[in-house]
């Protein structure tokens, strides 16, 4: 199958500190998935790889990307103007497997984890979005939220809602008032204390693993993380082919 997407940008805004929020007009956007990425050619410099984004939103024919410039690719990619061409690799990986039955579905996002959870919760019915960041200027994309969940947001040093880690919020609201299934993006400690609140009151979850990628569709073999294996030993999965999103229950932390 022919991965390779051409876009055109319509919008490179910087909407916090060094976060940029890109649309991209993208013909065949419309069929991309909540938890999929997008593996960008950053062009105008010596940025050799391509760069894996997360898919934010999707339709009409456009994709939403947000990303956070970090290094030379995500630097260039900021440079972008409207009109501009974006060369692509789209849609990679699997992304998270919808229960639209599910009762009261909690989804939790970290950082710039945060941003793929957009598109899954506007699939969802009502869910409970509970996001984290480590102050006031990183907290991004409220409205959106707002209008299709119920909306908890922490910051580490309390600046913005709750004072702490997003996950004592979202372990209190489902001891309380429970759930049906849960869905996480962020950092590895996060998702470790995500599968550990899923392990405790048994609820099925789904978790999508930020790693570094070279390739994005399984041959440079980077992005190895480790996950059980039937015979109840372990072995290696590759984040951009195998997930992003793995059964909690898969993954093994170190």
């Amino acid at each position: 199958m022919n991965l390779s997407v051409l876009g055109k940008v319509i919008q490179n805004k910087e909407i916090a500190n060094n976060i940029f929020d890109m649309l991209i007009e993208c013909e065949g956007a419309d069929s991309f998935a909540p938890g999929q990425f997008v593996n960008v050619l950053c062009e105008g410099g010596d940025a050799l790889l391509r760069r894996p984004i997360s898919i934010c939103d999707a339709y009409d024919n456009i994709l939403r990307i947000i990303y956070e410039v970090k290094g030379k690719g995500t630097a260039l990619l900021s440079e972008y103007r409207i009109g501009q061409t974006v060369d692509m690799l789209a849609p990679l990986g699997n992304g998270f497997t919808l229960n639209k039955e599910a009762e009261n579905p909690v989804i939790i996002g970290g950082g710039i984890g945060t941003y793929p959870l957009l598109m899954l919760a506007k699939q969802l019915n009502n869910p409970q979005v509970f996001l984290g960041c480590r102050n006031k200027s990183l907290v991004t994309l409220i409205e959106d939220f707002e209008k299709i969940s119920t909306l908890h947001i922490s910051t580490d040093d309390g600046s913005y809602g709750h004072c702490g880690l997003i996950t004592e919020l979202a372990c209190e609201y489902i001891q309380q008032n429970g759930t049906q299934i849960i869905y996480s993006c962020g950092p590895k400690p996060m998702l470790k204390a995500v599968k550990a609140i899923a392990m405790q009151f048994n609820i099925p979850c789904q978790i999508s693993m930020e790693e570094r990628m070279g390739c994005g569709i399984g041959a440079c073999l980077v992005c190895a993380c480790k996950t059980a294996a039937e015979n109840g030993d372990y072995k290696y999965s590759h984040v951009c082919k195998d997930g992003p999103v793995f059964d909690a229950s898969e993954v093994i932390f170190e």
